[in-house]
């Protein structure tokens, strides 16, 4: 897997030849100087290099081919420093199949008030010349992410950080491989999807694996390796007695640990970067995989349960966009209310599948029956979630389009599950509960969805109009009747002018 750093975003500047060569040298410099204070920025995970100027649309149209063809670079920054006609562009931007940022920005921050003369106007030219950019792009009708901001701002830094985590997230889903261990819940729908249209639109390819051929995998671990990866879990969470040495549970550990190892060497030998599990198509396996599941999500494995493929990619992008960042993600499901006048709220968990990155403390290893799917005590890591702010996406298939439904939330402190032993998150949607839930099912959102306490709301938007999708919020300004408008104007824009 290719790490955030070893990414690039390519930092292109426009021009002319209208100014000399003298201009276009200091052009070249102020360039190299942006991109080279981007680059060093601990706020940007990946890498941010500085391309020739734009002067010509030959040069330009090269530039974007081999942004193109650059199998490290994940996207482009476009900066006219000066005025840079934008018919120059229009070739190179028709060819460009790469996320692209247009930084509305300027060398200097204040205008020089007693010096300023004409060969400063040529020179600074970003108030108009982005103008002519900005209008081509509007005209092509390309999606972009604009950021206005001095270079030097740690909001506009910000920004582009994030712009660049998103292109990231991207760029590592074009390639995504969707492993299901069977098919989805019998009769459910909102798990399912057009799966042609998703590697058209998004890049997933998933595939279904018989869990017969987990299972050879599985049963070829030796108990060497089972036995070190049970030393790691004892280091790593606090093991409840039942599941220590001598323990009545411990042979349970034993096979989960069984499990994780041969699921991980599964994954890794297909390249998938994603999976779902079924409770139905267990056979051969001891448990529902629920320990595995949480740590494959821990180093980067999107999960999605009961075949939900499309969350799994989801939370496999969410993750990988938030490489680094202190707080984590997850896979969730609604699963169950608590009526509480204005603290109402949501019990999110799952049958076992909760990240532990999303953990406040440290986790606890635990044995316990399981109501469903009639295999033996799973082994499980029981926690609560940290407290605060956070995101919960999902994206649906609307038949004639992929929706992605975005909520901004608050997690709140829950209290004790003495007999419900899973992990868990307790949150109350925005704006609140009421409207915040009757939203998310006007919408036609799904009971699973990819949480973050580290992405935003435009961090998920970003990735909505980099493929081209629907996407709808929801947050502290959500009113039912302007969201209802909403969807009916999507509707209505879909139909009309997309021709869907």
């Amino acid at each position: 897997m290719k790490t955030l750093n070893q990414l690039e975003v390519w930092f292109v500047t426009g021009s002319q030849h209208l100014y000399g060569q003298k201009t276009l040298d200091q052009v070249a410099e102020h360039s190299k100087e942006i991109a080279a204070a981007f680059d060093a920025s601990s706020e940007i995970p990946v890498k941010v290099v500085c391309k020739p100027t734009g002067t010509g649309s030959a040069e330009i149209h090269n530039i974007c081919k081999e942004a193109n063809s650059a199998e490290n670079c994940i996207g482009i920054i476009t900066w006219m420093h000066t005025f840079s006609p934008a018919k120059m562009w229009i070739h190179g931007l028709k060819e460009l199949n790469k996320p692209l940022l247009h930084l509305h920005t300027q060398y200097n921050k204040e205008i020089p008030w007693d010096d300023i003369d004409m060969d400063f106007m040529n020179l600074n030219q970003s108030a108009h010349g982005d103008r002519e950019f900005g209008h081509i792009t509007a005209r092509m009708r390309l999606n972009r992410k604009v950021v206005v901001g001095h270079w030097q701002d740690p909001k506009t830094v910000s920004k582009v950080a994030g712009w660049s985590r998103v292109a990231a997230g991207w760029a590592d889903s074009q390639d995504m491989l969707i492993v299901r261990f069977g098919d989805q819940m019998n009769n459910v729908a909102v798990t399912d999807g057009d799966k042609v249209d998703a590697e058209r639109v998004f890049g997933y390819h998933v595939d279904y694996s018989p869990i017969a051929d987990f299972v050879k995998v599985q049963d070829d671990v030796s108990d060497e390796d089972v036995a070190e990866l049970v030393k790691i879990y004892e280091a790593e969470y606090d093991l409840a007695d039942n599941c220590k040495e001598g323990g009545k549970d411990r042979d349970q550990v034993v096979k989960a640990a069984r499990i994780e190892i041969g699921l991980r060497r599964y994954l890794e030998a297909k390249g998938a970067k994603a999976f779902t599990t079924n409770f139905d198509d267990l056979e051969g396996v001891d448990q529902l995989p629920g320990l595995a599941s949480q740590r494959l999500m821990a180093d980067g494995y999107g999960f999605g349960a009961e075949g939900d493929w499309k969350t799994a990619a989801l939370c496999r992008t969410m993750w990988y966009m938030g490489q680094g960042l202190p707080n984590g993600c997850s896979f969730l499901e609604d699963y169950t209310l608590n009526f509480d006048g204005e603290n109402s709220s949501i019990l999110q968990a799952h049958m076992l599948e909760v990240c532990p990155l999303i953990a406040d403390g440290k986790p606890k290893l635990e044995v316990h029956p399981l109501g469903i799917g009639g295999k033996n005590d799973p082994a499980r890591l029981v926690f609560t979630s940290k407290t605060g702010p956070g995101v919960a996406a999902t994206i649906v298939d609307m038949g004639s389009r992929f929706r992605m439904i975005i909520n901004a939330v608050d997690c709140i402190e829950s209290k004790d599950l003495p007999k419900l032993p899973v992990a868990s998150a307790l949150w109350i949607p925005q704006p609140n509960f009421e409207v915040g839930a009757a939203a998310w099912i006007l919408a036609g959102g799904t009971h699973h969805t990819s949480f973050s306490y580290d992405l935003t709301v435009e961090d998920l938007l970003d990735y909505a109009e980099i493929a081209g999708i629907e996407a709808v919020v929801i947050d502290n300004s959500t009113t039912i009747p302007a969201f209802k408008k909403e969807l009916q104007w999507n509707d209505l824009y879909y139909h009309l002018a997309k021709g869907i």
